[in-house]
């Protein structure tokens, strides 16, 4: 697991929202909007680019600009709860295999691209490789979940969520699709505990996750 730091609750700016949504059945709250992925897609992939990693790597740069995507909360010893700001956010993708089946993978986030390119691809093939769903049962917080959705030009996602405990934030991608403009654009669902996050903080990873992505007009 990362290493992180635990933030006072006392002293927290976000103490009041934290105690608040706490108490909520349901405080997880999903956000879709549209990330343009034209540079990807007409630089980048003609070069050789994967559009799947690529992805995964942009939603791993989003993660890391935005401190609220980083921080968790946990079961203390004394039966109360530590709140944490993780260094580092492991990314969780879901893996196709043979059939109708996937499995998960964990793969660690770098900014370069092509160092992260060359570990995600190796831990991609792996995955799909395996046959254990190797799902995390709870022993691991510092994660953030991805999943794509190729076949679906989505306006909205919601996902499958164990109870108002889990505080992992959720990210799928959906089918990419060209505008009779020649523009390429697909669909981002981020899915937020509200104790940790507000629409300010999913804006930034927005904002974030695209500059990441017009980062790859300088690839191809």
């Amino acid at each position: 697991m990362s290493t992180g730091r635990e933030i006072d609750i006392e002293s927290w700016s976000r103490a009041g929202q934290y105690r608040l949504f706490r108490t909520y059945d349901r405080p997880q709250f999903a956000t879709t909007a549209r990330l343009d992925a034209t540079a990807l897609m007409t630089r980048a992939k003609p070069a050789g680019v994967s559009p799947y990693r690529a992805f995964i790597h942009t939603i791993g740069a989003g993660v890391h600009a935005v401190s609220a995507l980083k921080t968790r909360f946990a079961s203390a010893a004394d039966g109360g709860e530590k709140v944490f700001e993780f260094d580092e956010i492991a990314l969780s993708a879901t893996v196709p295999r043979p059939g109708d089946t996937f499995g998960y993978a964990y793969i660690p986030y770098f900014a370069d691209w092509a160092r992260f390119d060359e570990s995600c691809k190796a831990i991609i093939e792996e995955t799909a490789k395996g046959t254990d769903l190797g799902a995390n049962t709870g022993e691991r917080v510092d994660l953030a979940y991805l999943s794509c959705l190729p076949w679906l030009d989505f306006t909205a996602l919601d996902n499958a969520l164990p109870g108002p405990d889990d505080c992992i934030p959720r990210f799928s991608w959906g089918k990419l699709v060209k505008s009779p403009d020649g523009r390429w654009s697909c669909a981002m669902a981020v899915q937020v505990h509200h104790a940790l996050a507000d629409g300010l903080q999913v804006g930034q990873f927005f904002e974030a996750a695209q500059a990441n992505l017009d980062r790859f007009a300088d690839i191809g």
